[in-house]
């Protein structure tokens, strides 16, 4: 279990810090409107990935049997952490380009989740097979991985929020850089674990 729960907080983290639509709507509804208006999009992942999270469980569950499958998708999924660790070490910060809006946060950021195709590439080929491959354990297993995963993603999406009403520098400060920079790394070395499992089930190694 604290195997699932480790890696939950890694790539909850992850995720969680990394720039993309939903950091920038985040940031930019913060300085435009308020720490308030960050939060609610912060918050738009637990309403948006949940019919995800269900499809990608129920497609994976009919190919659990089909090892090769499995195998093809962990390594994709593998590829994909990878080109997120590599992206994560190159960071320099976060620009930001604002334009005054309404303060339709909460709307806004489940708009920028439900479009964005990272979910939905992350839940394919990398949550749900460990959610898979947790199940096989315990209950509590997938419990702590998904629990974690979310705590940690919307958690770090709330503290920056708060970090950046507070301070409109954080972004391109070394603290956030040298963050990103050290999750980048560690989403590396998952990367490669999610290759070693994809190769086992492949019978390759």
């Amino acid at each position: 279990m604290i195997n699932f729960l480790t890696i939950g907080i890694i790539l909850g983290l992850s995720a969680g810090f990394a720039p993309g639509p939903l950091l920038t709507l985040v940031i930019s509804e913060t300085l435009q409107h308020d720490i308030q208006s960050g939060v609610k999009v912060a918050l738009a992942p637990i309403i948006t990935d949940l019919p995800i999270i269900i499809l990608t469980l129920f497609i994976l569950a009919k190919l659990s049997h089909f090892h090769s499958i499995l195998g093809i998708i962990s390594i994709i999924g593998g590829f994909f952490i990878l080109s997120i660790g590599y992206a994560s070490i190159r960071t320099k910060g976060v620009e930001l380009k604002l334009q005054k809006t309404k303060p339709k946060s909460l709307t806004k950021g489940i708009l920028a989740n439900a479009l964005n195709p990272h979910p939905y590439l992350f839940w394919f080929s990398v949550g749900a097979p460990i959610m898979i491959k947790a199940m096989g354990q315990n209950i509590i297993a997938p419990l702590a991985f998904i629990g974690s995963f979310y705590a940690f993603l919307v958690g770090s999406k709330i503290l920056l929020a708060i970090l950046v009403g507070k301070s409109k520098s954080f972004l391109t400060g070394n603290l956030y850089i040298y963050t990103m920079r050290f999750l980048g790394m560690v989403l590396c070395v998952l990367a490669f674990v999610l290759f070693y499992d994809g190769l086992k089930l492949l019978k390759i190694i």
